[in-house]
């Protein structure tokens, strides 16, 4: 449904504006946008199956190589910003 909002008599231009806005906002719409705005459309399943496995394959890799060179099992520490 579309908002619409026309010029009453001697309104300006700026309360016929500020008027739509109040409308614009009250009917929730703008939220919805907003929502709608950064959604993520859903993986396939082959598609999720697939990225499952390389995840997998990755650990595994990374723990092979660990056990090879004896690298510790906690690779990245914070440090504190004091001096």
């Amino acid at each position: 449904m579309p908002i619409i909002a026309q010029k009453q008599g001697k309104e300006t231009t700026q309360s016929l504006v500020r008027r739509f806005t109040q409308k614009l906002r009250k009917s929730g719409t703008l939220l919805e946008v907003r929502k709608r705005q950064f959604h993520k459309k859903s993986k396939s399943r082959p598609l999720l199956k697939r990225s499952a496995l390389r995840r997998l394959e990755k650990k595994q890799e990374f723990a092979k190589q660990r056990k090879l060179t004896g690298a510790p099992t906690k690779t990245f520490t914070r440090y504190s910003k004091s001096k």
